[in-house]
């Protein structure tokens, strides 16, 4: 049997039928126009610029008249006795996140669609939702004014217990801890609405059916609610891996001292000093393009894994 020629876009005849279709969907089109160019200037147009990772840039010279480095400042990366204790504190805050701070939003979502009173519902969600909307900036503001040495909380110790003030924003033990509930306080009850979209698709007759088989509340979350968003959670905690090496620089950067530097200095913080305080901007590309290198490798890793094990990936 002759086989037909494969045709490109190039082709006249694919041509034909391509263009007639882009004039159908102009408007789906027009409107994708802006998310597409946010992109391109955004998060395309400004990867040239990891090419001053393999140069000595000279704010005078400029990027491609800087002279050629090639892997020196990857090779700085390993040898940096510093960059140990950093990226041990980048993952440890990272994964006590998804140890702690990922699953609440599960939770929530499934103590909320148990909830029958659609009134009292709604109420709820909107009081979990409003923290998402402050900035960092007013959050680490309302943590430091509680958990300072005269703050509120210390007050309470001291009547209900007679303590001495406890040292939250000064001691390097606390600040992993503190990080972690300020995640959970800010974005546990934004991160329930797509679980809650995932849930309003289930199908209610299988509840039905399941009380008819006397399942109980228990029985029917374990065995209907969790499998109904189980490839949600796949997909989610598969873009966290991903981001697993980025702790958020301006929380961090708002809690850091000196006094806590040594548990709260991260790899955002980390090439913040490196290249905006002592101007190594070259290391600090190198060093944000190796973070970026092994979130890659984690999401691709992780997305096989799931496919393996029988789950849709994000790809």
């Amino acid at each position: 049997m002759k086989k037909t020629p494969q045709l490109f876009l190039s082709d006249p005849r694919r041509s034909k039928l391509l263009w007639p279709r882009i004039w159908k969907d102009r408007y789906l089109l027009l409107l994708g126009l802006p998310g597409l160019l946010f992109f391109l200037l955004f998060k395309y147009v400004p990867m040239l610029g990891l090419y001053m990772a393999f140069v000595d840039f000279s704010p005078f010279m400029g990027i491609w008249e800087s002279p050629w480095a090639g892997l020196q400042h990857f090779e700085r990366i390993f040898e940096d006795k510093e960059i140990v204790r950093v990226l041990w504190n980048t993952l440890s805050i990272s994964f006590l996140q998804i140890f702690f701070a990922f699953p609440v939003p599960i939770l929530l979502a499934l103590m909320l669609n148990e909830l029958r009173n659609q009134v009292y519902k709604r109420i709820i969600q909107s009081v979990i939702y409003l923290p998402h909307f402050l900035s960092w900036v007013v959050v680490i503001g309302i943590c430091i004014l509680f958990l300072r040495g005269d703050g509120l909380i210390n007050d309470l110790l001291h009547q209900w217990f007679g303590w001495e003030a406890v040292p939250f924003l000064t001691n390097a033990s606390y600040f992993k801890p503190l990080v972690v509930l300020q995640v959970i306080w800010k974005e546990a009850g934004w991160g329930t609405i797509i679980f809650l979209a995932a849930l309003a698709g289930v199908n209610p007759q299988l509840y039905e059916a399941a009380v008819m088989d006397g399942a109980g509340r228990f029985r029917q979350m374990w065995h209907i609610t969790l499998p109904a968003i189980r490839s949600t959670i796949v997909i989610l905690l598969i873009l966290r891996l991903g981001h697993v090496l980025d702790s958020g620089f301006e929380q961090i950067f708002l809690m850091i001292n000196p006094f806590n530097m040594e548990a709260g200095n991260v790899l955002d913080t980390y090439v913040f000093y490196k290249g905006i305080q002592q101007s190594d901007y070259s290391f600090a590309t190198a060093v944000g393009l190796f973070k970026g290198s092994i979130g890659l490798i984690l999401v691709m890793s992780a997305n096989y894994a799931a496919k393996r094990f029988g789950e849709d990936g994000i790809y």
